[in-house]
């Protein structure tokens, strides 16, 4: 058979045609694997997001990963009780420690659950007729289970309930193993208190801790069947409520915008601490409270450093009192208190003023010996007894010594000598119009200021602490709902007796109707002493505003806050922060009406033109 030429011809074209093609093709084969290759040494020599986020090392353990030199555990819940309450996950939620938390919800179509439930619907009404043709008792586990798939069964069938398969998972991260341990124990005895069940995983580490990344991954598949009522209870997001029927405003949450109304005297202390720095509010929100508790009756005392409290003891009516070396108001620390009670005996009134004077005298005279501590204590008695303030007597009826009195007593003691003479500077020297004259003021007003911004560093202490002693005389005279305000309480913390002493006295308030708010900025001097973080144990609310950075480590330590909460306070505007009151606490912004504002600030500018408005109301009614 023949072909013809010019169908040899093409067949030749179309085979250098198919030749060149080839040639074209492994030409730009080459080229595209050189260009890759150039492309993979350049990424090679750079730096991903990857290589910046992926841990230096990753071992996969039975029940934990370590990441680096982090490890971290999965825990997921198996089992939950018939009921269960609202926020029933934010006791973990609210430790302070790194984990994630993943929830999965997978849809179950209704007429699938209709179908079993009327299956298990069946075989509980089978048993219970079965133990009644028995005579058996009833079993009250399969009625309420009767009762409950019955219930759900007429939700679903009107649509008021959705059916779901649930998982929820916690992945923790610590330092080291035995935190790690430790934690995931803890985390397990918060859920087995409220009857939720709970597993480490185990040989599903890796699945675990995938299933808890922003991957919407669930690599566990370990779900329980639920309808959607107690699914929403599970919303981890639930901010905190610091709202009673009773009780005066403090401020407005921040969490939710709803007001925190609160009564301190409804906690098992009506004690209060406030912390923070100068200029961040302090001062302006015990005022705020002072001015609202007395709309509500309450009594208030108040320890002022620095004439604060002058203007709105002013506005309200109140008795404004001036200790000063020059002041004719005078506090005799010698006082003694009425007694209140029918159990306490005038021995025992006696022995607790020689320990509270001991203990000023201490702070006064500076370092003593044992041997002259002995000699104060007899000193004191014998001082008290040359009044005839002895066993038995009206303490109704008596006239309380003064330091004088007790100078007279030692210079007729032997080894006293020296006692003697540092004693005379404050009854024949410099400092003797303070403590050597009796008591002349008065507290029968709702509010009671003292001011010792006019006394010396060197007295401060000393004044405030027989001014509280004195207080402390007269709330245990007389019962009445009251409260005290010590301003900048640090003044007290820098003496071992004058701390001991504002212990024993918030320790033993409570039993008088008091509490006291003790308000200072010099944090950590106040909470190294263990008598200043022995006030914090004992006060039922605190209030912590904008905090120093130097100080905010310590506070973390001491309130255990969170690192969101930390950082809350270091960056906190003027009358923001965070109020505690019992096992609950919330962030606050303290608000005040105009009114409230002009009676309560602090600030300078503020003040003097309120003062210059005043001047010229004073030149108009003239």
């Amino acid at each position: 058979m023949a072909f013809k030429p010019q169908f040899i011809a093409k067949q030749n074209d179309k085979v250098t045609l198919a030749s060149k093609d080839k040639s074209k093709l492994e030409k730009a084969t080459a080229a595209e694997l050189i260009s890759l290759q150039e492309e993979q040494t350049y990424r090679e020599g750079i730096v991903s997001l990857k290589d910046i986020i992926a841990p230096s090392a990753f071992n996969v353990e039975s029940n934990f990963i370590q990441l680096g030199t982090t490890f971290c555990r999965t825990l997921f819940i198996m089992n939950y009780p018939r009921y269960i309450s609202i926020g029933w996950s934010s006791p973990v939620i609210g430790l302070s420690v790194n984990m994630d938390i993943s929830m999965f919800f997978y849809p179950i179509k209704a007429e699938i659950i209709l179908k079993q439930l009327k299956n298990k619907v069946g075989a509980l009404e089978a048993q219970i007729s079965a133990d009644a043709e028995k005579g058996a008792p009833r079993d009250p586990i399969r009625e309420t289970a009767l009762r409950d798939i019955e219930g759900l069964r007429d939700s679903l069938t009107q649509g008021t309930e959705h059916f779901f398969q649930f998982a929820f998972y916690v992945t923790i991260y610590t330092k080291n193993k035995e935190k790690l341990d430790q934690l995931s124990e803890d985390i397990e005895s918060i859920f087995g208190g409220k009857l939720i069940m709970s597993r480490k995983v185990l040989y599903q580490a890796e699945q675990g801790f995938n299933s808890t990344l922003p991957l919407c991954n669930d690599e566990l598949m370990i779900s329980f069947n639920m309808n959607s009522s107690p699914i929403a209870a599970s919303f981890p997001f639930i901010s905190a409520e610091l709202t009673s029927d009773n009780g005066i405003l403090y401020g407005i949450n921040r969490h939710n915008n709803s007001l925190i109304l609160f009564d301190r005297f409804s906690m098992q202390n009506a004690n209060m601490v406030v912390f923070a720095t100068s200029g961040a509010g302090k001062s302006y929100a015990i005022k705020l409270e002072i001015l609202r508790s007395m709309m509500m009756g309450l009594e208030v005392i108040v320890i002022d450093p620095e004439m604060e409290y002058k203007h709105l003891s002013d506005a309200v009516g109140g008795t404004y009192i001036n200790i000063s070396l020059s002041s004719e108001s005078k506090v005799n620390p010698f006082d003694l208190p009425r007694p209140m009670e029918q159990d306490l005996s005038v021995d025992d009134i006696i022995r607790s003023a020689v320990i509270t004077v001991k203990g000023l005298l201490r702070i006064m005279l500076g370092g003593i010996t044992t041997e002259q501590d002995s000699v104060i204590d007899r000193a004191l008695i014998e001082t008290y007894a040359k009044k005839d303030i002895v066993s038995g007597v009206d303490l109704n009826t008596i006239e309380p010594p003064i330091m004088q009195d007790l100078q007279e007593v030692l210079e007729g003691m032997e080894g006293s000598n020296e006692l003697v003479l540092k004693l005379k500077k404050y009854t024949e020297g410099t400092f003797s119009g303070l403590f050597n004259s009796p008591t002349n003021v008065e507290m029968k007003n709702q509010l009671v200021v003292y001011s010792v911004r006019d006394l010396e560093d060197e007295l401060r202490p000393l004044a405030i602490y027989a001014i509280i002693n004195y207080i402390w005389n007269t709330v245990r005279s007389e019962r009445r709902k009251r409260i005290l305000v010590i301003d900048e309480a640090w003044w007290l913390m820098q003496h071992e007796d004058s701390a001991r002493f504002i212990f024993a006295l918030v320790k033993r308030c409570r039993k008088y109707y008091l509490g006291v708010t003790t308000i200072t900025q010099d944090v950590n001097d106040f909470l190294h002493s263990q008598y200043g973080q022995a006030i914090v144990t004992n006060s039922a609310l605190q209030l912590l505003l904008r905090q120093s950075p130097a100080a905010v480590d310590n506070i973390q330590k001491v309130f255990m806050l969170t690192d969101s909460e930390k950082y809350l306070l270091l960056e906190s505007a003027p009358g923001e922060g965070i109020f505690f009151a019992g096992l609950k606490h919330a962030a606050i912004k303290i608000v005040a009406s105009y009114t409230e504002d002009q009676l309560v600030t602090t600030n300078p500018q503020q003040l003097l033109e309120i003062e210059r408005a005043k001047q010229e109301f004073e030149k108009q009614t003239k």
